[in-house]
């Protein structure tokens, strides 16, 4: 399991990864899941990918392969970051046409499923959700983020937090802090944490970094994060155990 996430705002894009794959509970592993496939000044390209490791890393490393050896299609010259996605997807389907019966034969789950997030020049920034059968779909305006792997534990921040208008500096603190709260939760998502910020119309990468184990930021947030989550829950009204039925009768609206 790994956890992944972008998110896209008016002023650009954040994607964040961990890196931790698991086959067991005596084989856990570290990975790179976060790829940056940019041709600068042209297009960013940022690749997240969770499942199947032997899929995933097949698929990043054809894309990386047609790119060196200038392929006639390739995702350094489709036109829109649209046809970049159903071009990864149709790599996944490949892939996997090749390897399912063997997998299968063996019970073994080949299911995958990457980010795409970036900007071609040109275009808007965008950023897709690529699911194992190929298909995709696409982050909004109303939708700002989107998650693979182990993401359960991560959404409630996510969902309370950010919207459109969030500024990339609060966008890439809130997913550190979904991360964090995936860790928290589960052993199957661990750092080190790949996190890059993109800067809309910039057409390269600015700020990324790595956060291994015990990194004194990753830290001092996870402690900030729970001492402020305790003071908010202390500060919430008790239940009213007793009242009138009558007082209470009309529904208050919250979404």
């Amino acid at each position: 399991m790994t956890y992944c996430l972008g998110i896209m705002t008016r002023y650009g894009l954040v994607m964040a990864a961990d890196s931790r794959t698991n086959a067991g509970v005596d084989y856990i592993s570290t990975y790179q899941k976060l790829f940056d496939l940019s041709c600068p000044g042209e297009r960013v390209l940022l690749v997240c990918s969770s499942g199947n490791l032997s899929m995933t890393q097949a698929v990043v490393n054809w894309l990386q392969k047609d790119i060196r050896t200038k392929e006639d299609i390739n995702i350094h010259n489709l036109p829109t970051l649209y046809e970049v996605a159903r071009h990864i997807g149709s790599k996944i389907r490949e892939i996997q046409d090749q390897d399912r019966p063997w997998l299968q034969k063996d019970g073994i789950d080949f299911q995958c499923s990457l980010l795409l997030g970036g900007q071609i020049k040109g275009e808007e920034p965008e950023l897709y959700l690529i699911y194992s059968q190929g298909n995709c779909i696409q982050a909004t305006q109303d939708t700002t983020f989107l998650q693979i792997g182990e993401t359960k534990y991560g959404k409630p921040i996510l969902d309370r937090t950010l919207t459109f208008e969030t500024s990339l500096e609060a966008a890439a603190k809130c997913a550190l802090l979904s991360i964090d709260s995936t860790m928290k939760s589960n052993i199957s998502v661990g750092p080190p944490i790949d996190l890059v910020m993109y800067e809309r119309d910039t057409l390269v990468i600015r700020h990324q970094l790595r956060l291994r184990l015990g990194d004194p930021y990753l830290a001092k947030i996870r402690k900030l994060w729970e001492s402020s989550v305790k003071q908010a829950f202390e500060q919430m009204p008790d239940i009213e155990w007793e009242y009138d039925e009558e007082e209470t009768r009309e529904d208050v609206l919250i979404d």
